[in-house]
């Protein structure tokens, strides 16, 4: 019987940094074309169970990519996962080659989930998404510096915030081609948009930065966003379950939708009211809600159903 080899790769802008587990090979190639094919090449003679990446702002995505086509095994992890599991086994120092080795004994010990990488349509959707929301940041900074100035910086603020709504529609437009050019965002939109408080923009992050949507159990779809309550209890005491983790940006839209049904969404402001007879703080009541309806966008895009209330409620 082979003996199991898992691979940890570390990286950076030049190189890829990878351990191989449990031979203790470690070795180190260009973070280019041809370092890349030269791994490639390593991998597929001694076909790994798994290889690890960290996410690092997307310098790992061409080799993670080149080694998925390749099929190879790789899961791409949260840095902090890294971290804390090197913590956990007693490792303080940090190198590119420890974080290699780190990354191969955390996929032998962890075996994290293998999920498909975007492809390339959906990483620029999801870049678009991601550019509208720093320029309509930018828009709420710069509005915000225009108190209290004299009039000729305010005239320099104005002209700046000018130019980010200029810039800010070309985004908009760029992502309603990019939505109408595939028919299963098309028809993800117009379902996810059926619902009362959930608009184009909760939409569109929903479509390029939770592609699980609707393909996960209402409980793990829960985790994976950062909106199932975790436990923090410890013997006879019993802490409040919050919420922690998943992601940020997803949770961000479905705050704001979710301030949107409470007021609109009949369903969801039953809800709500609900909650707060029950004597829940509206912080508590607002977030169950948040919780209540990814549930419901889960199942919806799972069947393919409309919104319905007398079904979704």
């Amino acid at each position: 019987m082979e003996q199991q080899q898992w691979v940890g790769i570390d990286v950076c802008q030049k190189y890829l940094d990878v351990y191989i587990r449990p031979a203790g090979k470690l070795f180190q190639v260009t973070n280019d074309e041809n370092g890349i094919a030269e791994l490639i090449k390593i991998l597929t003679e001694i076909k790994p169970e798994l290889i690890v990446f960290e996410a690092t702002g997307g310098m790992e995505l061409r080799a993670a990519i080149e080694l998925t086509q390749a099929e190879l095994a790789v899961a791409i992890i949260n840095p902090r996962q890294a971290r804390d599991f090197a913590k956990a086994t007693g490792q303080l120092a940090k190198t590119d080659a420890i974080d290699a080795r780190i990354l191969a004994h955390f996929a032998d010990a962890i075996r994290p989930q293998v999920r498909a990488i975007k492809d390339e349509s959906s990483r620029q959707l999801q870049d678009l998404v991601q550019r509208r929301r720093q320029i309509s940041d930018m828009i709420t900074a710069e509005k915000n510096r225009l108190r209290g100035k004299t009039h000729s910086v305010q005239s320099g603020i104005k002209e700046h915030i000018k130019w980010l709504e200029a810039q800010l529609k070309e985004i908009e437009s760029q992502i309603k081609d990019a939505i109408a050019s595939d028919e299963d965002w098309q028809q993800q939109q117009q379902l996810l948009t059926s619902v009362p408080g959930v608009g184009e923009v909760v939409a569109t992050t929903l479509i390029s930065s939770l592609p699980e949507l609707g393909k996960l159990s209402h409980k793990s779809i829960s985790y994976l966003v950062g909106l199932a309550p975790l436990n923090r209890d410890s013997g006879k005491s019993r802490g409040k379950r919050r919420i922690w983790g998943g992601r940020a940006n997803v949770r961000c839209v479905l705050y704001m939708a979710a301030l949107v049904a409470v007021r609109f969404n009949p369903v969801i402001k039953n809800f709500y009211q609900r909650l707060l007879d029950q004597g829940k703080l509206k912080k508590v009541a607002l977030t169950a809600c948040m919780h209540k309806l990814l549930i419901l966008l889960n199942a919806m895009i799972r069947d393919s159903q409309t919104w319905q209330p007398q079904i979704n409620g």
